[in-house]
């Protein structure tokens, strides 16, 4: 499969199965996350795991968007580690650098037969600390994991994509 056949193949699953995905598989999806390029190779991501019910449950208390995945994955960065640009006050890499992890993992997992959705509909603030996360560091995103459920498809809006021109400017 190339690329842009598993670009193509890839969508945001809103119906999980309950099969459980193995600890060795989630090892390989998470190692494509290790290896993703960051600012400065200062690697400010912190991932966390989420498997147990009482996460999960928790998970469900912040937001509607779990869809019965089995795993869910915490995306945060480490504020004293991220890149700062010296020639910009206030321009910072945390964001950008896990979106990079993130995307990796994503596409790992569906070369596996992982599906998965990018999550940004939570209350960070209240994730940051109901999970007790340290002050430094800052939620980005959850990403649910699993095998999608028989019937899930694409949704409807998953194949309409803006012509390269509306988004693309040659000079």
């Amino acid at each position: 499969m190339t690329f842009m056949d598993l670009a193509k193949r890839r969508y945001s699953v809103r119906r999980f199965s309950d099969k459980a995905v193995s600890h060795e598989t989630l090892v390989k999806i998470l190692e494509a996350g290790n290896i993703a390029p960051t600012a400065k190779n200062l690697q400010p991501q912190r991932i966390r795991v989420l498997q147990s019910q009482e996460d999960l449950a928790l998970i469900d208390k912040l937001t509607p968007c779990r869809y019965g995945a089995p795993v869910v994955l915490v995306f945060t960065y480490d504020k004293d580690e991220e890149w700062k640009n010296p020639l910009e006050e206030g321009v910072h890499s945390g964001v950008e650098d896990v979106s990079i992890v993130a995307t990796h993992i994503m596409l790992q997992a569906a070369e596996l037969g992982v599906e998965s959705i990018w999550l940004n509909y939570f209350p960070n603030t209240k994730l940051e600390a109901d999970f007790r996360l340290p002050a430094n560091e800052r939620s980005v995103l959850l990403m649910p994991l699993g095998y999608a459920a028989e019937g899930a498809r694409p949704a409807p809006q998953h194949t309409h994509k803006k012509p390269l021109d509306a988004t693309v400017e040659w000079r």
